[in-house]
């Protein structure tokens, strides 16, 4: 078997070291010596697609946030799924993922990133789903590995109270969450819950029928009903 060839590295802040390396046809990222995703195994990036996009028409416009670029694939399944009226923004805290993404890994995904209905911020997704309340009709989180941080500390406060929070509020009505993990996690389930989600999992294949199966969280938001005053409760009249 070949060994592993490092193609780019680079030194990323409060992140650590990440590595992109490559053996024949497959590429791994790497971040502090760990293998945070393989470009052959991206068959749980896809069903985040098609759960997340479910609910979407073709013809009518959307607006999706994916949270983590990774190898671009769950970004190109997400194109396919939308029509040309469509946006959607992409999230990436670690910069040169975003540039090698726009440079040597553009083809795996067929360049998704070059499509005008793309924006890319580099940043916190957390950051774009509290500035931007209300926006959103599907939501795609795949930031780490799961409710639990790795490659940025930070990244713990997507997973919180606060943070789902944010989530709930940045999509519109009926709108979707849909989270990746390496594994499931019934506090998460419940945090989901509490904040107003009606919740689903998913435990897609790693690699089409084949390889370890990951977990997705599918999230529907459930608007929120107003309760009503009873006359017992009202405050006695001033006349």
């Amino acid at each position: 078997m070949k060994p592993w060839e490092t193609v780019e590295r680079a030194q990323v802040p409060d992140v650590g070291e990440v590595v992109l390396a490559r053996r024949d046809e497959e590429y791994v990222l790497r971040v502090r010596g760990q293998t945070l995703m393989s470009s052959r195994q991206h068959g749980s990036e896809m069903a985040m697609a098609e759960a997340g996009c479910a609910n979407l028409a073709a013809d009518v416009p959307a607006r999706v946030l994916v949270g983590g670029l990774g190898f671009g694939f769950t970004v190109r399944a997400v194109l396919d799924r939308l029509g040309p009226g469509s946006r959607v923004v992409v999230a990436e805290l670690i910069s040169p993922v975003v540039e090698w993404n726009r440079g040597l890994l553009a083809p795996l995904a067929k360049a998704p990133l070059e499509d005008p209905r793309v924006t890319v911020v580099e940043g916190d997704v957390g950051k774009v789903m509290r500035r931007q309340q209300g926006a959103f009709d599907a939501i795609l989180l795949d930031v780490d590995n799961g409710p639990k941080a790795m490659t940025h500390p930070d990244n713990d406060s997507l997973y919180d109270l606060t943070g789902v929070s944010h989530a709930y509020n940045s999509l519109r009505s009926n709108g979707t969450l849909v989270v990746w993990s390496a594994g499931p996690s019934v506090a998460y389930v419940k945090l989901l819950e509490e904040v107003g989600f009606s919740v689903q999992l998913l435990h897609p294949t790693a690699h089409g029928t084949k390889g370890p199966r990951h977990t997705l969280f599918v999230a529907r938001r459930v608007p929120k009903t107003k309760t009503k005053t009873s006359s017992s409760s009202r405050p006695p009249s001033r006349r």
